[in-house]
């Protein structure tokens, strides 16, 4: 069967990510939301559908390349029918997906919404549009499934804590190899598992109470660290001190200082003292020595959320913020909640706006345009850092982000 996953209308709307990488490359809980998808429907994921200029460049290594729906070719061609799925639906954990009728074709329902749909083989796919909104289609069976829609980017952060325990304490675990990390003092009765060759100095502690602590493959733990669950901590990763609470890091993440019910999405260094809380953090942000968000208001109302034209109440009493892909703060940056940082922008100096436009360079309303070239440039030396070559093609990918940014 060939999976596709796709982007719709609101999935557009997910700054600052939306503008780097399909909302199938998120991580939530303990997998990314296409590998959430791939399990349950047990295929693998040929293509991410997505309309915006600048994401369907992407070109990340290990990931299904991204297409324009209107570039795909309009007949199912796999062997066992195509299968689309909306990147933002969270499949309840089971049995998996069942077609009933594979020969007539599925529309697949959440409620009301509209979640996929399966396309028997030879049959053309829908109109490019139904991708943006999708809905029902002639002659196809509707086919209800449990799970739920992520509706907006906050929710990333707001449910992780839930997805987090659901999948820490359910089967299988990303790595079903895992054990007890002997070398940890644990507190409460759930686990600490680690993965692989985990390496815990002495004096580190979990505190499992609120939840099970997983640490993957390789990661390194250092002396006079707390974890708390739940906590997900991906592969190659380094814990360098402090708290790290009901979390989800990884792979190739620097942690240190304090880190509270964030995500911090892959190759990011957060290795000095600084608070990070209730955030959202992309691939390859550096957070400068000192830099702390703040995550509630003075006046304990909910948190606005920014965005380029205004801000909007999230509803929500605690959030922090929102940094794209290769985002960096100077040290001693100052984020209030409710900042989203846009992807390539470089910060510094006290406290920055709450909205910051994508590949912006500059000191705190200041803000001047982070220059394609220069760009492209610092990108192509921090990849090689965590041995990631940076090819034509992830050049490509982020030269048409800024072209669609800024161009």
């Amino acid at each position: 069967m060939k999976l596709l996953l796709f982007d719709d209308e609101t999935a557009d709307g997910w700054r600052p990510f939306a503008l780097t990488r399909p909302a199938g490359e998120l991580l939530f809980g303990t997998l990314r939301l296409r590998e959430r998808l791939e399990r349950w429907a047990d295929a693998t994921a040929a293509a991410h559908l997505i309309r915006r200029e600048g994401a369907s460049a992407y070109a990340e290594p290990g990931a299904p390349p991204a297409r324009r729906p209107a570039d795909v070719d309009g007949a199912g061609d796999g062997d066992g029918g195509t299968l689309l799925l909306l990147s933002r639906f969270v499949p309840d954990r089971g049995d998996g997906l069942s077609i009933p009728d594979r020969d007539r074709g599925a529309v697949l329902r959440h409620g009301e919404r509209v979640v996929g749909a399966y396309l028997p083989p030879g049959r053309s796919l829908p109109d490019p549009e139904w991708t943006a909104s999708p809905g029902p289609l002639d002659d196809a069976a509707a086919v209800d499934v449990g799970g739920r829609v992520l509706e907006e980017v906050w929710e990333l952060v707001t449910r992780n804590p839930e997805q987090l325990e659901r999948d820490l304490e359910g089967t299988p675990l990303p790595w079903p190899e895992a054990e007890p990390a002997d070398a940890i003092e644990v507190v409460g009765d759930r686990p600490a598992l680690a993965a692989g060759d985990v390496q815990v100095e002495p004096g580190v502690v979990a505190d499992t109470r609120p939840g099970p602590v997983l640490l993957g493959p390789g990661v390194e733990v250092t002396a006079g660290t707390r974890l708390e669950g739940p906590l997900y901590v991906g592969p190659h990763s380094r814990l360098l001190g402090g708290k790290i609470s009901c979390s989800a890091a990884g792979p190739y993440c620097y942690l240190h200082g304090e880190v509270e019910e964030s995500v911090v999405l892959g190759y990011t260094n957060k290795s000095h003292h600084g608070f990070l809380g209730h955030s959202y953090l992309g691939r390859w942000v550096n957070l400068g020595a000192g830099t702390t968000n703040s995550d509630l208001k003075n006046n304990y109302s909910p948190v606005r959320i920014a965005g380029p034209y205004e801000q909007r109440d999230t509803g929500v009493l605690k959030l922090g913020v929102f940094l794209g892909d290769h985002a960096k703060t100077g040290i001693g940056t100052m984020l209030t909640g409710g900042t989203v940082m846009g992807a390539g922008s470089n910060v510094f100096g006290g406290t920055v706006p709450k909205w910051v436009p994508p590949f912006s360079w500059g000191r705190g309303e200041d803000l001047d345009v982070h220059r394609r070239r220069d760009f492209l440039e610092t990108a192509s030396r921090v990849l090689p850092r965590r041995d990631v070559e940076p090819t034509e093609d992830v050049r490509e990918w982020l030269a048409a982000a800024w072209d669609e940014a800024r161009g």
